[in-house]
């Protein structure tokens, strides 16, 4: 009785593990915002968007003379939009609108982060553009960066996307914790992010862009991703780490994006 009652001791106390290491892995909100789009001289305007359970979350609606198309903006899991002002830039110079936002638990955003929480913050992002009489009726771009790509791909299966860019994504979260924690069983991971399952549905234009040299979220789960999608689609691969890589190859993404949304008469 006495190794029984050790057993059930041990195997409780390796799932709390588990679910603590889980909890620290998916997502790593950061608070203050130490930059805004008025550093690169850009007006725009703070947005407060209410999701379907009454979640008030916070993001930056910056404008670009005479765009005809909008990107809304998921990032990663890690900080805040604060931290993505480099992407902004590279987006509106492209002529888009962007609309970026903190999900719940980061930045100004109330609530605590979890995977079904992300994707009603991604709606009601999605949503609150098509209610605003100055852009329901632009295209509307998803794109999305590590995690990001998770949620907008997620989207694309709930709302109509013009097309869809995931950047440095994955396939699922058990397949980055079999790569980071091969010890943990794959039924004890209890977010899924399963993008590679909801991918396969999705028939809109899609670009993938991941680097040979990302050593967070290795190139062969973001081929994995791709190979599984349902075309039309595109992959860019690029050089740098999982965080600089728009630094080391932006040529490279600058103009393998801009042709994308050239092809599909989004932007001119």
């Amino acid at each position: 009785m006495k190794i029984i009652l050790h057993l059930i001791v041990i195997i409780v106390l390796f799932v709390v593990y588990v679910r603590y290491l889980e909890s620290k892995s998916v997502f790593y909100p950061a608070g203050p915002l130490f930059a805004t789009p008025a550093e690169l001289g850009l007006p725009f305007e703070d947005v407060t968007i209410q999701t379907e359970d009454n979640i008030k979350i916070h993001g930056w609606l910056i404008k670009a003379p005479s765009a005809g198309s909008t990107l809304v903006f998921f990032h990663g899991n890690a900080g805040n939009i604060g931290d993505r002002l480099e992407k902004i830039e590279l987006f509106n110079r492209m002529g888009l609108n962007i609309l970026i936002i903190d999900y719940r638990g980061y930045g100004k955003s109330d609530g605590h982060p979890t995977e079904s929480g992300v994707y009603k913050d991604a709606v009601a992002a999605y949503d609150y553009l098509r209610k605003r009489d100055d852009m329901k009726e632009k295209n509307i771009v998803g794109y999305g960066a590590s995690l990001g790509g998770a949620i907008a791909i997620d989207l694309a299966t709930k709302r109509a996307l013009s097309c869809l860019i995931v950047d440095s994504t994955f396939s699922s979260a058990v397949d980055i914790a079999k790569r980071i924690y091969p010890f943990v069983p794959s039924f004890l991971i209890r977010t899924k992010l399963d993008s590679a399952a909801k991918i396969k549905g999705i028939t809109i234009p899609k670009l993938f862009i991941h680097s040979a040299e990302d050593t967070v979220i290795p190139i062969a789960l973001g081929r994995k991703l791709y190979d599984v999608a349902s075309g039309p689609k595109e992959f860019i691969e690029i050089r740098g780490d999982h965080n600089d890589g728009h630094i080391f190859d932006q040529e490279r993404i600058r103009e393998g994006i801009r042709e994308f949304l050239r092809d599909q008469d989004l932007i001119k």
